[in-house]
C-alpha cells in the first residue's frame, strides 16, 4: 500500500518526506492461530516471503519487532545490506491473554461466543485478560511517532505484525479502530506509506496499494 498525494511535488519536498515499508513476517511454524506474544520461528517458506516483498527494495535503515518471526529476518536483512538495525518492543503483535497460542477452531469450541464478539467489535470485547484494542494502538502509535520525527527524509523498513500494520492502517486512513480487521494484510506483505515534511502521514482516498 501506498500513501500517495495529489500535489505536485518539488524535488525538496522529495527529499524531506519519509517512506516507511511495513512488512508483516511471512508463515510461521504451527500455523494460523491467535499467537501475539507467543515467540514462535518462521517457516522456511515465511522467510522466502519476506525476502521476496523486499528484494530490489532499498532502505536507508530497519526497525523490528523483537520477536522471533520478525527478528530473524530483520537480522540476516540488515546484515546483508549493512543497515542500521533497532528493535521496538511497541511493535509487538497485540497480546491475546488466555487466547495466546489457540487457533479459532479450538476457540469456537471453548467459547464461541467470546471469540463472536471480538471478531465482529474487537474495540468493545478484547479477548480475556489480553490487551485492549485502544491500549494496543496507543503503545503501536508511541513507536510511530518516533520513526516519524526521528527518521525525517529516510527509507525505513518497519518488519512487524498484521495487527500492528492494521492498526497503523486505521491511524492513517482515518479509519476507526473498530475496522482494523477490514484490512487484508497477507504473510509477507509488504505496505508503504509516505510521510510529508511536515510529519503527516499522507492519505487520499485512491491511494491505498500494495508495494
Amino acid at each position: 500500500m501506498l500513501i500517495g498525494h495529489s500535489r505536485r511535488r518539488t524535488s525538496r519536498d522529495t527529499r524531506a518526506s519519509l517512506r516507511v515499508g511495513l512488512l508483516r513476517h511471512g508463515e510461521v511454524e504451527g500455523g494460523s492461530r491467535f499467537r501475539g506474544h507467543t515467540d514462535d520461528a518462521l517457516t522456511a517458506i515465511g522467510l522466502q516471503q519476506m525476502h521476496a516483498a523486499t528484494d530490489g527494495k532499498h532502505w536507508d535503515r530497519v526497525i523490528s519487532s523483537p520477536l522471533t518471526r520478525c527478528a530473524a529476518f530483520a537480522n540476516a536483512f540488515a546484515d546483508r545490506h549493512s543497515l542500521p538495525l533497532t528493535f521496538d518492543a511497541r511493535l509487538k503483535e497485540m497480546y491475546f491473554g488466555i487466547w495466546e497460542g489457540c487457533t479459532a477452531a479450538e476457540l469456537m469450541a471453548i467459547d464461541a461466543d467470546a471469540l463472536t464478539r471480538f471478531w465482529n467489535a474487537p474495540d468493545k470485547y478484547p479477548p480475556p485478560c489480553g490487551e485492549p484494542l485502544a491500549r494496543f494502538q496507543a503503545r503501536v502509535l508511541d513507536a510511530w511517532n518516533d520513526i516519524v520525527i526521528g527518521h525525517a527524509g529516510q527509507r525505513v523498513l518497519v518488519v512487524t505484525h498484521g495487527g500492528v500494520i492494521r492498526a497503523l492502517l486505521c491511524h492513517v486512513l482515518k479509519q476507526p479502530l473498530a475496522q482494523l480487521q477490514t484490512f487484508e494484510v497477507d504473510h509477507g506483505g509488504l505496505y508503504g506509506v509516505r510521510v510529508d515534511d511536515d510529519g503527516t502521514a499522507l492519505s487520499t482516498p485512491d491511494a491505498v496499494r500494495r508495494v
